[in-house]
């Protein structure tokens, strides 16, 4: 066997290992689940005929504001989702785990490959629950089944982009409550964007907030690949965006994990 293939062997036990982990203890996926669907039944059912009357048809690509706020409510379920392979990981570290791996004749890189392949895995099922109550409440896209795929290919290259990095923050943090708390604000920085009205109708300084942070182009791809609204150059800025975070995510992980080992 070469080397590229016990890593992939270690990494698949590794997997196997955490989403068997998830099933056992399934609040975590559910709270992935929950913060998400409680948004959307807020915003739509409490705030929605006001929000969407002051919206207009031209920016919810139909008139109904149930379409303009589901991209950004399954945008937050990927969000969420990076919270826990940050707790997960920082379970495993404070519990001894990873040192007990670090000892063992395994890949190094098989620990977080697993942590993260198994985070991405449910995060996109939670990703896909939400997207079936949004339809349930009304959703209703336009999408060809190319955009669909290229909206669910966004999704998961969002994930994986903010998975690395909790992975990260997961073994850095001293203890589970700093690693839930640290990545806590990734889940509702989308608020502070279009994902609920457009950046438009916020004041100045908080507008330019919404425009240029990272979230912002990656809805309004979304939205435009559901919906068929313009998406312009936003299609670019997020894939951007989302390389970029798995550019610092990935070798910072990397790195934090080996920098470990040598202590």
């Amino acid at each position: 066997m070469t080397t590229l293939s016990y890593a992939a062997k270690d990494s698949r036990t590794m997997l196997r290992r955490n989403l068997k982990k998830a099933l056992r203890y399934p609040s975590l996926t559910l709270t992935v689940v929950i913060m998400p669907l409680m948004m959307l039944l807020l915003f739509n059912y409490a705030f929605g005929s006001a929000l969407g009357s002051g919206i207009g048809a031209a920016a919810t690509g139909g008139g109904r504001y149930i379409d303009y706020v589901s991209p950004g409510i399954i945008l937050m379920a990927a969000t969420s989702g990076a919270l826990t392979t940050a707790i997960s990981v920082c379970m495993d570290k404070t519990e001894g785990i990873v040192n007990r791996f670090r000892t063992m004749p395994i890949s190094r890189a098989s620990f977080l490959t697993g942590h993260v392949v198994g985070s991405v895995i449910q995060t996109m099922i939670s990703v896909a629950l939400v997207i079936g109550v949004a339809l349930l409440m009304g959703f209703r896209p336009t999408a060809t089944p190319v955009e669909w795929l290229a909206a669910i290919g966004l999704l998961a290259l969002l994930t994986l982009a903010l998975t690395w990095l909790c992975a990260g923050i997961g073994l850095v943090a001293k203890n589970v409550e700093t690693a839930s708390n640290i990545p806590m604000p990734l889940t509702f920085l989308p608020f502070i964007g279009s994902a609920i009205v457009p950046p438009e109708s916020m004041p100045t300084g908080l507008r330019w907030f919404a425009e240029y942070q990272p979230f912002t182009p990656i809805i309004e791809t979304l939205r435009g690949l559901w919906l068929g609204t313009e998406i312009g150059s936003s299609a670019v800025i997020g894939l951007a965006w989302c390389v970029a975070l798995c550019l610092v995510g990935y070798p910072w992980a990397r790195h934090t994990f080996k920098s470990g080992a040598k202590r």
